[in-house]
C-alpha cells in the first residue's frame, strides 16, 4: 500500500499540483445560496431601486464607506451617517478579467476598476466600456444604477464619461 496503485482509475481523485496530496474531486454540483440581513442598510437598496447610491460616513473619525457599512472599522462607531454619493468621478484603478471565476464563465470578458467620486466615495465596480484599451487612470468616469439584463437586479457600475 505505498501508493504503486493509480487510484484515479477507481475513484475522482486528483493530486495537489504543490503538495502532491491526494484530494477528492467530488462530482456533485454544489449550489450555496446565502441569506445576509441587511436591516440597518436598507436604506442603501430603496436608494438603488430610486435611482441614488448611498455611502455611511463615520462623524467620529470622518471614514467613507462604499458600499455603506452600519459601522464603522476604523473606531467601531455605530452612529453612521447616510450620504448621497456623487455620480461623477475619476477613475483610479482597472483591470481586465479574463480568466473568470466557473459562475460567470457564460459571461464575456469584463472590466472592473475602482473610481473616486467627486465627495471622496471608492466605488469597486463592473466598468462598461466597449473597448478596454481606451481606459487610462484618471479619466472622468460616472456610476450609473442599471438592471441586470440576465435576471433584473439593480446594481451599479463605472462608465467613461464621454460615453452615452
Amino acid at each position: 500500500m505505498s501508493g504503486d496503485i493509480d487510484l484515479s482509475r477507481f475513484f475522482p481523485i486528483t493530486r495537489d499540483e504543490k503538495s502532491g496530496a491526494l484530494l477528492w474531486r467530488d462530482l456533485r454540483p454544489l449550489t450555496l445560496q446565502y441569506i445576509i440581513p441587511v436591516g440597518r442598510l436598507s436604506k442603501f437598496l430603496e436608494g438603488l431601486a430610486n435611482g441614488t447610491l448611498y455611502g455611511t460616513k463615520c462623524p467620529a473619525c470622518g471614514a467613507k464607506y462604499f458600499p455603506p457599512r452600519a459601522d464603522c472599522s476604523r473606531c467601531g462607531s455605530s452612529d453612521m451617517e447616510w450620504v448621497e454619493v456623487s455620480r461623477k468621478g475619476k477613475l483610479l484603478a482597472y483591470a481586465v478579467v479574463n480568466v473568470k471565476p466557473e459562475s460567470y464563465q457564460s459571461y464575456d470578458d469584463y472590466v472592473v476598476g475602482v473610481a473616486e467620486t467627486e465627495n471622496g466615495f471608492r466605488v469597486l465596480a463592473w466598468v462598461k466600456c466597449d473597448d478596454p484599451s481606451k481606459l487610462r487612470r484618471g479619466i472622468d468616469v460616472r456610476l450609473e444604477i442599471p438592471k441586470r439584463e440576465r435576471n433584473d437586479v439593480i446594481l451599479y457600475w463605472i462608465v467613461p464619461a464621454g460615453r452615452s
